[in-house]
């Protein structure tokens, strides 16, 4: 059977799909950075590559910057629902970013003679040659921070691949041309000029901007603070290393840190999809836990098969790489130092992951904790800088400690039981009618959710076993099993094995008995306190900032329970017994907009609620870390199995 691709519309899947698009971009990119860098090692030695790399990192720090007003102009745009707005938001933060570059470019070149003296470099032009570029560097940043929001994750891929291409041929060029560093540094100026203009955005008719310049300037001074602590991390190290050590020792540390930008690089793609998809998206979507969740594990991932390879690789590869002039005696060689490194680098990715999640949807307080440690970096290296190991082991140490102070806060937040303050026993049993299958259930919670995007493929091939189950048969179970699990694989996984169901009738008085599921928008509703009878009453005195979407589909339920009660799945719930806490496992809104509507709609609703006395270790009825970690191991190890895969082969057995 062919079955078309699936176009990803759950906020998980598309920022998997923004990922691997820049993904591939960044691989590209760093790639082509990678050849340039050995290519300007092996022509310039150690002394040339160190003071050219001392320069760029000029460069990389006003990326704090730019990065700014690409991240905030991602943000504002994602934002936006018109073509219109989205371009107006860009205009306002574009004429900013040319000031801004402007402005910058000109203290360069006051004080190029000054800068060139701190970094040792005899040739003060080089800063003047830098100047130009940043000139273009920051209204670059809002070039692509446009395309980032409009989600032209491949147009951004290419271009920073068309930067980095631009940047290694000139570079080569201009070194066989006999200009040295100079060639060097005015290609990378030439590049970002390049760039700029290779991604001209075709904007939509003007209309007064739509942001206020006060949310502009609280977004925009949250991005710097963040940006800057995130640049100094990332680049003091071999600003103080030149300044500190001989030149051969300066240029051996930045063929080292090399490896830490590579790593720092594939983090960022997955961040730069990630950030626009989050800020865009409801806020019922935006908190859940599986986004960050698989976006900290590609970075863990990916950052740890390149630790192993490179502490793997004999020294010797290096050598052939960078030329012999980069060997190091002992045993703390080049490969131990570049996987001492890129550890160092995922650790603090891991960080960058968190603030930045949080970033796309509120001002983030963790990003003044990261500018604070930025300063602490300078200080430790300061101090402690006998050897090139001990300037590693100091960035190690203290990007430990920053990611436990960035994670500790998120995940007490996140792992906390959002039922702490309910009422726990003391209910009167709920009367069960009858048992119910395992198969019925996953009936009927499909059939109420089959209008999702996630089965759009689905939707005329299938239709009748799910409308019309035939639950005597064994292989439409197993179908709808597989085409169940395309969507909610990870949340049936975490049920108790054993679980039994029943289908109940729960009178008005058993309404207190019932929570809701605490996800996205209920906990901004619940405010603590997820009682069904608390959260309807909250809602209908307005004590919550709700968003208009939100209020209509719960209009149009409670509509439709009134006209076609019965075309409103059932309410499926889960417990430990009949006598304790119910926590609804689909249909909040239902319930609510039962409630909402007409209490005696409640009574046309259908509930089904899986019981077992192990369902304190699901996490979704006992939120804590035990049973958040039993689901990131139970996610970790299921990723292998795909249900479409299942799902096609029961397809292709039947016929």
């Amino acid at each position: 059977m062919n079955v078309a691709t699936e176009k990803p519309k759950t906020l998980r899947s598309r920022v998997l799909s923004g990922s691997v698009i820049l993904l591939s971009g960044s691989g590209l990119a760093t790639a082509t950075n990678f050849i340039y860098n050995i290519a300007v090692a092996r022509f310039l030695g150690p002394n040339g590559f160190g003071n050219a790399t001392a320069v760029y990192t000029l460069l990389t720090l006003v990326s704090a910057v730019t990065l700014s007003f690409q991240i905030i102009s991602a943000k504002i745009v994602a934002q936006q629902r018109s073509p219109e707005a989205k371009s107006a938001g860009y205009r306002s933060f574009h004429v900013g970013s040319w000031l801004c570059g402007i402005a910058i470019a000109s203290i360069l070149l006051i004080f190029h003679r000054s800068i060139a003296s701190y970094l040792n470099l005899n040739d003060p032009l080089l800063i003047v040659l830098l100047a130009i570029g940043v000139a273009f560097y920051i209204p670059l940043g809002s070039r692509r921070g446009y395309l980032q929001g409009a989600y032209g994750f491949r147009r951004l891929a290419g271009n920073l691949v068309f930067e980095g291409v631009m940047r290694l041929g000139g570079s080569v060029l201009l070194i066989l041309l006999g200009f040295g560093v100079r060639g060097v540094i005015a290609a990378n100026s030439a590049a970002v000029v390049a760039a700029y203009f290779a991604i001209t955005p075709k904007l939509g008719v003007r209309i007064p901007t739509p942001i206020r310049r006060s949310y502009a300037l609280r977004e925009l001074s949250q991005a710097v603070v963040f940006f800057s602590g995130q640049v100094l991390i990332n680049n003091c190290d071999i600003v103080l290393v030149k300044h500190f050590f001989l030149l051969r020792e300066a240029g051996l540390y930045a063929a080292v840190a090399m490896v830490g930008r590579v790593v720092f690089s594939f983090s960022q793609a997955i961040v730069n999809s990630m950030f626009p998809l989050v800020a865009g998206t409801s806020n019922e979507e935006r908190k859940d836990l599986t986004v960050i969740a698989s976006a900290l594990l590609m970075v863990l991932s990916i950052g740890s098969l390149l630790a192993l390879g490179l502490r793997l690789a004999p020294n010797r590869v290096w050598k052939v790489f960078f030329g012999n002039k980069f060997a190091i005696a002992g045993p703390h060689g080049l490969s131990y130092l570049l996987a001492l490194y890129a550890i160092t680098s995922v650790v603090y990715s891991l960080s960058a992951v968190i603030i930045t999640y949080e970033m796309s949807y509120k001002i983030a307080n963790t990003s003044w904790v990261q500018l604070l440690f930025s300063g602490v970096v300078i200080v430790g290296i300061t101090v402690f800088h006998s050897s090139l190991r001990q300037v590693i082991l100091v960035q190690l140490i203290l990007m430990s400690v920053l990611l436990i102070l960035v994670a500790l806060p998120f995940l007490l937040d996140a792992l906390s039981d959002p039922y702490k303050m309910e009422k726990q026993g003391a209910f009167q049993p709920v009367r069960m009618i009858r048992r119910a299958s395992e198969d019925e259930v996953i009936a009927e919670f499909l059939k109420s959710d089959f209008h999702n995007p996630a089965f759009r493929d689905y939707h005329q091939s299938l239709r009748e076993i799910v409308v019309n189950p035939h639950l005597d048969d064994a292989a439409q179970n197993a179908k709808r099993r597989a085409l169940f699990f395309i969507r909610h694989r990870a949340l049936w996984n975490e049920l108790p094995a054993g679980t039994e169901w029943y289908q109940l009738e729960l009178k008005p008085d058993d309404l207190a008995q019932i929570r809701v599921f605490p996800r996205a928008q209920w906990r901004k509703i619940a405010h603590g306190h997820f009682s069904i009878i608390e959260v309807a009453e909250s809602m209908r005195k307005r004590e919550s900032v709700i968003d208009d979407q939100f209020l209509v589909k719960l209009s149009e339920i409670g509509e439709q329970l009134g006209k076609q009660p019965h075309s409103i799945g059932p309410v499926i719930l889960i417990g430990v017994s009949e006598t304790e806490p119910l926590t609804i496992l689909d249909g909040n809104h239902r319930l609510v907009a039962a409630m909402l509507s007409s209490p005696s709609r409640v009574n046309k609703l259908q509930f089904m609620c899986g019981l077992s006395p192990r369902m304190t270790e699901c996490c979704w009825y006992t939120t804590n870390f035990g049973t958040l970690f039993r689901y990131g191991t139970n996610v970790i190890r299921n990723s292998v199995r795909s249900p479409k895969a299942e799902l096609a082969r029961l397809l292709q057995s039947s016929g």
